[in-house]
């Protein structure tokens, strides 16, 4: 049995130490105070797993038991239930709070576990030692108080998360998910450090706690498709939230201001679990498809609506962002002398849509290339595209916006369904932070084709 008990936690040991070098690369990118509890958590179960497999082997001294009581009994359970209310809170106060009350709570009571002495320290032996044989009054005060605030924290973290996923969205599902991971586990954990059970168990337990954390914040995630919901309709208006805080969600910078571009009000609330991971996805809508297969409307007038352009030429150099490829397929034939002052109005099938991307650093060049390729591909393979138009930012380098008008929405989900838009989908997924997306109506335009730079 102790061996068992030293291969399972040797085991736990290096699940553990594997997961916090992951939170801790990921740190470097994100300042998120559940990332940072939650790291804090894994090392403490990583030493813990250690010292109980060192101590099933060799036996436990003064120095094991002191480890293991001050990283697995006290810092790991504590850290697991503030990482957990740091992720539901969606306001500043609370989250200071709790950092600042387990920032306090950790150097006070290691500080006396460290220096308290153990009772009967001759008598530790290769069993699993418990607390209340060989800790004194101050110090078993501390750990019971620390596991009563683990257990009342974790059971209202549970309880709000399942609230808010009741009138909530699928952030609120993705933070009720985390919540019956880790709040389950580190309750088993704490019943199994206040009463007497099986070693082996509570070694179990460990690994279980760490295990849950890495599920909790590595695990895979799947955009949200909504193409299955026939009467679904997106809302003019699909924002990320302000703080994107779900375990492979980054955060999005502060929205920046945009010449022309009406920009609504911040976002309700900070998400919980929130990603950059879940890709719009347009609902199905009711076509009118006799007049997807009737001829083009007659061009309007010379200002105010859309204008008949001149062939545009090919084969011309073009910079990453900031320009619609020019070409013959994107707009209709040149007019004819008898058609000089045509009359009409826009179609009322031209579908548009406005997306506005926040890449993360670095990513930059990458993106524009991805873009670059899709915009030419675009061009060449799909006609009934009339603009589609990648943008850079001048005052905002991490933002690009791209335009698309399409003849009607039958051309919208046939750009959907080519091969290389469906590459531009999943390529851009590791290189953006948070997507705006903005439906239009268009009601007047004049495009043409844009002048390019001669190489």
């Amino acid at each position: 049995m102790e061996i068992l008990v030293a291969v399972i936690a040797f085991a736990g040991a290096l699940l553990a130490a594997i997961a916090a070098g992951a939170l801790i690369r990921r740190l470097r990118d994100e300042s998120e105070g559940w990332l940072a509890a939650w790291t804090v958590a894994l090392v403490a179960l990583c030493l813990s797993l250690g010292v109980i497999g060192i101590g099933y082997l060799m036996g436990f001294g003064p120095l094991t038991f002191r480890l293991y009581q001050i990283t697995g009994a006290l810092l790991a359970p504590i850290w697991l239930a503030i990482g957990l209310a740091q992720l539901l809170s969606e306001k500043t106060p609370p989250k200071f709070l709790g950092w600042l009350f387990g920032i306090a709570f950790t150097i006070v009571a290691t500080a006396i576990m460290i220096f308290d002495p153990v009772l009967k320290d001759d008598d530790l032996g290769k069993a699993l030692p418990l607390a209340q044989n060989h800790w004194d009054v101050i110090p078993k005060g501390l750990l019971t108080g620390a596991h009563a605030i683990t257990a009342l924290l974790l059971v209202v973290c549970l309880v709000v998360a399942g609230l808010k996923w009741r009138n909530g969205d699928e952030y609120d599902t993705d933070n009720l998910h985390t919540a019956l991971v880790i709040a389950p586990s580190g309750l088993a954990l704490v019943g199994a450090l206040r009463f007497t059970v099986p070693a082996v168990f509570t070694t179990v337990l460990f690994l279980v706690a760490a295990a849950a954390v890495w599920y909790a914040v590595l695990r895979p995630l799947a955009p949200y498709d909504d193409d299955d919901e026939d009467d679904f309709e997106p809302a003019p208006q699909q924002l990320p939230r302000e703080e994107a805080t779900r375990p492979g969600r980054r955060a999005m910078p502060e929205p920046v201001a945009m010449a022309e571009v009406p920009m609504p009000p911040p976002p309700r609330r900070p998400s919980g679990l929130g990603d950059l991971v879940a890709e719009y996805r347009a609902g199905e809508k009711e076509i009118d498809y006799a007049a997807r297969m009737s001829p083009p409307p007659d061009p309007g007038p010379s200002t105010g609506y859309i204008m008949n352009g001149a062939p545009a030429q090919p084969d011309f150099a073009m910079p990453a962002t900031g320009a619609v490829y020019p070409g013959a397929e994107l707009f209709t034939p040149a007019p004819t002398p008898q058609q000089a002052m045509p009359q009409g109005r826009l179609s009322p099938n031209i579908y548009g849509l406005l997306t506005v991307f926040t890449i993360m650093d670095g990513s930059g060049d990458a993106f524009d290339r991805l873009a670059e390729s899709t915009v030419e591909a675009v061009r060449r393979g799909e006609p009934d595209t009339l603009v589609y138009a990648c943008h850079a930012v001048k005052s905002a380098p991490l933002q690009r916006i791209v335009y698309e008008l399409y003849r009607d929405e039958v051309a919208y989900r046939d750009h959907q369904r080519q091969p290389h838009v469906e590459r531009f989908v999943n390529e851009r997924q590791s290189m953006v932070l948070a997507t705006n997306i903005i439906e239009l109506n268009v009601q007047a335009a004049k495009v043409v084709p844009l002048p390019t730079a001669m190489f």
